[in-house]
């Protein structure tokens, strides 16, 4: 397991996460945006005031288990809130909840803060808010605390399968 008190870059000197190694073999170019990391402040906003971006293009990855389908991913902007029932809907679900922050670690390989839609545990459908369409590119976690990568959201689209849906609404 990687230390959360690395830098992407520390951790890239000795070997890459899945979710770069997983966009280097799909012949994705995306670019890594790294910045300091405090416990207290992992809010999606945070991070994106942090690497200099809008809110609204950079998207945090919540881990959520339908009452169908299982486990399953959803990134949503920083600025908003995940809609619970429109991604029941969108993912074949009556009911969807979001995992316990306890459980995102053994699911994913992810710590909060860290967790990726690219190079979980297993292969987990991933949901995509549709305004990540909005931008040439996006944010989203290269699945460390501290580091973030910048990709086309069709390529992410293409390498983790991921459905575009409206699942997220302002906070």
């Amino acid at each position: 397991m990687i230390p959360t008190n690395y830098t992407c870059y520390d951790i890239f000197a000795m070997t890459k996460t899945n979710a770069a190694r997983i966009l280097d073999a799909a012949g994705v170019r995306y670019e890594l945006r790294q910045f300091a990391v405090e416990e207290e402040h992992l809010a999606a906003a945070q991070v994106a005031e942090a690497i200099g971006m809008p809110p609204e293009q950079v998207f945090k990855t919540l881990v959520a288990r339908g009452d169908r389908t299982g486990v399953l991913l959803a990134a949503i902007p920083a600025n908003a809130e995940l809609d619970l029932k429109a991604l029941a809907n969108a993912s074949g679900n009556k009911k969807v909840e979001l995992v316990p922050l306890k459980e995102v670690l053994a699911l994913t390989g992810y710590v909060r803060g860290g967790v990726s839609p690219v190079g979980a545990k297993k292969a987990y459908p991933v949901y995509l808010d549709e305004t990540a369409q909005l931008w040439d590119r996006i944010s989203v976690s290269a699945g460390l605390r501290g580091c973030q990568m910048l990709v086309a959201p069709d390529d992410l689209m293409r390498v983790t399968g991921a459905a575009a849906c409206d699942i997220a609404r302002l906070a």
